[in-house]
């Protein structure tokens, strides 16, 4: 880890002012996400930051460095995520798709992503308030998160889903993980309530469900190309529009983030370095 005081910030988006790449020249648009930022190294949270070229990537044609803000690596790791779920082979018209903690971040985007592209999405939240949010980002059902948080009842119980995103990990993944149709799958991509997973291996091996995990951080760098070209296309202005909360200069962050905590805040926010 990075020694302490440390600046944190785990997207960027910015223009090359130099660089010893053969893939980017001065005056290129490109984002990061991840790869280490305000982990490793100091984050986005600066005016210049200097950084490796195994972990940036272009802006995409179609996509502003707003947009690409506002989707950041909420944005990246729903749609690795969906492109998870092609790879197994889930599509249009297999049944439902629950996504979890649909009022988050991961969960908002993947939400929209999913139906835009055909899915029967059921939006997962104990949001009492987002369920017009995310009728109007697709969502076909809402459905309290205490019909899967509360943890798996059996081994195996009734198939509910064809597959599943889940932001939260912990009792609830346990819940989809008894509840997908055969062959069906969940990308796992959070451990919001809970990092330790109980299940057994009967859904596994009796209903051939797959766990397929979602590693947004280090993605291989194909992947995070398709996945950024992809939401440039597929994340609209009306998805941005609707889950973006607005923009807060460098100074705010720390009050926005104690607001945050508390639970008192919705959708994504871009913070500005420079104001």
């Amino acid at each position: 880890r990075a020694p302490f005081p440390v600046v944190p910030g785990i997207d960027l988006v910015g223009r090359v002012v130099r660089t010893a790449s053969d893939r980017f020249s001065p005056g290129d648009e490109v984002i990061q996400t991840g790869g280490g930022l305000g982990e490793l190294t100091w984050g986005g949270f600066s005016q210049r930051q200097r950084l490796s070229d195994e972990t940036i990537v272009h802006l995409p044609p179609g996509l502003s460095p707003m947009g690409s803000m506002i989707l950041g690596t909420a944005g990246l790791t729903a749609m690795l995520a969906v492109m998870a779920l092609e790879r197994h082979g889930i599509r249009p018209g297999v049944g439902e798709v629950v996504v979890t903690g649909a009022s988050g971040g991961v969960g908002s985007f993947a939400t929209a992503l999913l139906s835009g592209l055909g899915y029967d999405v059921v939006a997962s939240t104990g949001n009492v308030n987002a369920g017009p949010t995310l009728t109007a980002l697709g969502a076909h059902r809402i459905a309290h998160r205490d019909e899967l948080g509360r943890g798996a009842k059996r081994p195996l119980e009734s198939a509910r889903y064809a597959a599943a995103v889940d932001a939260l990990g912990g009792p609830t993944l346990s819940a989809i993980i008894s509840r997908l149709a055969r062959h069906g799958a969940v990308a796992a991509c959070g451990n919001v309530t809970g990092h330790v997973l109980e299940t057994t291996v009967f859904p596994l091996i009796l209903r051939g469900i797959s766990i397929l995990g979602i590693d947004s951080n280090y993605p291989p760098m194909p992947r995070r190309q398709e996945a950024w070209k992809r939401l440039a296309k597929q994340a609209t202005a009306d998805i941005l529009e609707r889950i973006a909360e607005g923009v807060i200069p460098l100074g705010q962050v720390a009050a926005h983030a104690a607001r945050m905590l508390d639970g008192r805040t919705s959708g994504r926010v871009v913070v500005d370095v420079n104001a």
